[in-house]
């Protein structure tokens, strides 16, 4: 995950519908590609590539499901974004972004400071 994202690649990925679809879907509940694919749209290739694009920027978290109905596990996604601010400031604009942060990450970082 990159720290440094620039207002260029956020408003790009922002424009793409597929993408607005993928963060709003995913901030209601963790969602697999292929559910996701249904929600958008949109084949899965293209679900899959922007599901990289936003884990690439920090704006979305994998993780790996049990599946007791299957005997594996699957793959799921949840936005893990609060909020995005852009600001003008005199050297231009500037972007902020607040993500959320689980329980689990709150305590790995908690051990890790001890």
């Amino acid at each position: 995950m990159s720290e440094e994202v620039d207002v260029e690649t956020i408003g790009a990925l922002l424009e793409d519908p597929t993408v607005r679809t993928i963060l709003t879907q995913t901030s209601q509940e963790p969602m697999t590609a292929n559910t996701l694919s249904d929600h958008c749209d949109a084949s899965k290739p293209t679900v899959y590539r922007r599901l990289e694009d936003l884990r690439e920027c920090g704006l979305l978290i994998e993780r790996t499901k049990p599946d007791p109905n299957r005997g594996h596990h699957r793959t799921v996604y949840a936005t893990n974004l609060e909020r995005i601010t852009v600001e003008l400031g005199d050297d231009g604009l500037s972007l902020h972004l607040d993500r959320r942060e689980d329980i689990a990450d709150r305590f790995t970082k908690l051990i890790e400071g001890m």
